[in-house]
C-alpha cells in the first residue's frame, strides 16, 4: 500500500488571506487618497493601487517558475519571491506603469468635482 501525499491546503488559504488583506489595505489607501484633497496625497494613492495591481498580476507569472534543486524550494523562498515581486511591482509604478495610477487619478478627481458640487 502507498501512501499518497495530498497536497497542503493550508499554504494557498494563507496566500489568499495574505492577498486580501494587502488588496483590503491597498483599498483603504485609495479610499483616504480619494477623499483628500492634495494632489499628491492622491497620486501616491493612485500609484499605490497601481503597484499592488501589477504585482498581482506578476504573481501570477512567477507561481510557474519551479524552483527545486539543492538551494531552492522551500517556505522562506515562496515568502522572499513575493516580497520581490510587491517590490517589482512598485518599482514599476513608480517608472510609470501601464497607465493604471493615471486613470485612477482622473477618477478621483471627477468623483471630486461631483462632490463638491
Amino acid at each position: 500500500m502507498t501512501d499518497l501525499a495530498l497536497p497542503s491546503a493550508t499554504g494557498a488559504v494563507a496566500s489568499d488571506a495574505a492577498a486580501t488583506a494587502k488588496a483590503t489595505d491597498s483599498a483603504r489607501r485609495l479610499t483616504r487618497g480619494a477623499a483628500s484633497k492634495d494632489p499628491a496625497q492622491m497620486r501616491k494613492a493612485a500609484e499605490e493601487f497601481e503597484a499592488m495591481f501589477l504585482s498581482q498580476m506578476l504573481g501570477h507569472v512567477f507561481d510557474g517558475i519551479k524552483t527545486d534543486g539543492a538551494f531552492g524550494g522551500g517556505h522562506a523562498e515562496k515568502m522572499y519571491r513575493s516580497l520581490l515581486v510587491d517590490e517589482y511591482g512598485k518599482s514599476m509604478a513608480r517608472a510609470g506603469g501601464i497607465g493604471i495610477a493615471d486613470q485612477v487619478m482622473q477618477q478621483m478627481l471627477r468623483q471630486q468635482e461631483v462632490t463638491q458640487k
